[in-house]
């Protein structure tokens, strides 16, 4: 316990939300604060960069759909990360397995000869069973040959990218190529529709909060979801209870590796319409997903509003750019903040502040002043004596 003037400073075992909530507002102000400085850097008071983003993306209706069409992907993402991560299994690939997942669903658009009203379940079955299957091989060799997992999964990034960038640089290349690397278009069947007015999905968004549903009941009804919270928190407890870990942790990352298989699959089917540069499929989504999680703590429908809240940081890098002249990439610096300004408030979710009582007490009956008991007149009379 310690002191700070009239608080006291003390710790918990468990975190209440209130105080959850508290902490990661005050640790996202903070990552605000010090982008400010960066808008100064650049030339541009915070003051008026805020307000700009702030108008150019909740106060535009074209502002609102830009923000929902980057919430998809990473509501879609983030979600199948909250699972991972309730498990203790830290997927960093999620950006792999989307780009996996982007690629499993192309291959169906362009080469896979199927009746129009079959291309779309199709393409997102197969890229969810992609995104699912990079995902669960990092898994087996954590498993099998116990291989840091952090490890694993971000390598696995880099080998989905550079597949990618091959397959549109040879065998993928669209014959109209011109300049820049991307396959041919989509036929019309494989294209995904959009909500009037925007380009955002409503078959992925009404997916991604439905799946968020899904995923509470799992989680909170389900024995999977039992065995995934019980092995989250004590391993050793999962074993002595008959919870098999390869089992349940193939499990969850088959369904986080779909999820960012599914939303690598929107991507090229409902924005781009065919396969190009992975820098251009995904903006760094599987990453920003991280975030996505960790604000959530392990509650798939509280990822709807911080997958929510990203879009909207995701929608203002397109605002800075063109308002502001700054470079879009200033939204990778908005992330790292957040993330790092998270992590470092993590010492704080394990203290709670009230305030420090009052050391003026009124003695009662048989105490001291100082709170020592009194002895009475049989405890004198039987005291031996020295």
């Amino acid at each position: 316990m310690k002191h700070l003037g009239p608080l006291r400073i003390e710790k918990q075992p468990d975190a209440s939300w209130p105080w959850i909530v508290a902490v990661s507002v005050c640790a996202i102000g903070a990552a605000f604060l010090v982008a400010g400085v960066i808008f100064w850097i650049y030339g541009v008071p915070p003051l008026r960069a805020y307000r700009v983003i702030l108008s150019g993306t909740l106060g535009d209706v074209q502002g609102i759909a830009e923000v929902f069409r980057r919430t998809v992907p990473l509501l879609l993402v983030g979600e199948g990360l909250v699972l991972a991560f309730r498990a203790q299994f830290y997927n960093i690939g999620a950006e792999g397995q989307l780009l996996a997942g982007a690629v499993a669903a192309s291959g169906i658009a362009l080469f896979v000869p199927l009746p129009s009203p079959w291309i779309v379940p199709a393409m997102l079955i197969a890229a969810i069973v992609a995104g699912a299957a990079w995902g669960v091989l990092p898994t087996l060799i954590k498993l099998k040959l116990e291989v840091n997992e952090v490890i694993t999964t971000l390598m696995m990034n880099y080998i989905a990218l550079n597949i990618v960038d091959w397959l549109i640089h040879g065998p993928w290349k669209g014959n109209t190529m011109r300049g820049f690397a991307f396959s041919d278009i989509f036929p019309d069947a494989a294209w995904l529709s959009w909500i009037p007015g925007t380009r955002v999905s409503w078959l992925l968004l009404a997916l991604g909060v439905t799946i968020a549903g899904g995923f509470s009941v799992l989680l909170t009804r389900m024995r999977i979801g039992y065995e995934i919270q019980v092995l989250g928190h004590n391993p050793v407890a999962a074993r002595y209870a008959g919870i098999s870990p390869l089992r349940t942790i193939v499990i969850v990352m088959f369904l986080s590796g779909g999820m960012a298989g599914l939303a690598g699959a929107g991507e090229v089917a409902a924005i781009h319409h065919r396969l190009l540069d992975p820098n251009q499929i995904s903006l760094g989504y599987g990453y920003a997903a991280i975030i996505v999680a960790w604000l959530a703590r392990g509650n798939p429908l509280a990822a709807i509003v911080t997958a929510t809240f990203l879009g909207v940081i995701f929608a203002s890098g397109d605002v800075m750019k063109v308002v502001l002249q700054m470079p879009f990439r200033v939204t990778d610096v908005f992330n790292g903040l957040v993330l790092f300004f998270l992590i470092g408030s993590e010492g704080l979710m394990r203290y709670r502040i009230r305030w420090r009582p009052s050391t003026h007490r009124t003695s009662a009956p048989g105490q001291s002043p100082g709170g020592s008991r009194i002895p009475d007149e049989r405890e004198a009379q039987h005291r031996p004596r020295i």
